[in-house]
């Protein structure tokens, strides 16, 4: 008889969560960082516009380079990992079950049912057992790196038009303060969000993303300001 699972668990969002949530979060605080640092300078509005514009496309494709050497290197380690469980099954199925056997031992089984469990599953798929008991690697968890590559940089570019597009629409006079605020409501929203979908506290995921994204603007705007001062 098949039992429905009624739980909802969020482990199968981990992977695209967290690429999305990144990827957004950077597209945010740099762009706006920049375009801020920038602004402090005096340079000119049109000035502005294209180093953010610049920004976003160097930033989207830093992303997604990034994250695919990243996940790439990951899922080459996994891969690997596999490869060398599938020939010790081979080569020795007897010491794997005894193997699996002490794993569920481990975790609280008494030997004859753990036993039991580990002769049933190496029938159903040892390779699966193994990878998922042994290895630690499951299919919800499993490295993706052309997701995380475009999801890293889709959200990035997302996530940079906000202050792009807000600091092509204000004036050059009003432009760091509303930018700045603008862009902090933002990180509020997307730390927000990415605490519900996960699971988390929404109040703590806000105001954590979005501390970080004001320290980074500030610096950002010192910067800018004694430069531009300098020069």
């Amino acid at each position: 008889m098949s039992v429905r699972h009624r739980e909802r668990h969020r482990t199968d969002r981990i992977g695209w969560l967290r690429a999305a949530v990144l990827g957004a979060n950077d597209g945010i605080v740099s762009t706006a960082s920049l375009v801020v640092g920038v602004a402090a300078a005096h340079t000119t509005h049109s000035g502005v516009l294209v180093a953010g514009v610049a920004g976003l496309v160097a930033g989207a494709m830093s992303m997604a380079a990034g994250e695919y050497v990243s996940v790439r290197s990951q899922a080459d380690s996994e891969d690997a990992a596999l490869d060398l469980e599938r020939a010790e099954l081979a080569a020795d199925d007897e010491g794997e079950r005894r193997e699996l056997t002490a794993i569920y031992v481990n975790r609280g089984l008494d030997s004859a049912l753990a036993k039991q469990v580990a002769e049933q599953l190496m029938v159903h798929d040892a390779l699966g057992a193994h990878a998922r008991d042994e290895l630690g690697i499951s299919e919800t968890l499993k490295a993706r790196p052309m997701q995380a590559a475009f999801t890293s940089a889709g959200s990035f570019a997302v996530g940079a038009a906000m202050p792009l597009l807000t600091a092509a629409l204000v004036p050059a006079a009003i432009l760091i303060p509303v930018v700045s605020g603008t862009s902090l409501l933002f990180l509020a929203i997307l730390g927000g969000w990415a605490a519900r979908v996960g699971g988390a506290p929404v109040t703590v995921g806000a105001m954590r993303v979005t501390f970080w994204g004001a320290l980074a603007m500030a610096l950002t705007a010192g910067v800018g300001a004694l430069f531009g001062a300098v020069a």
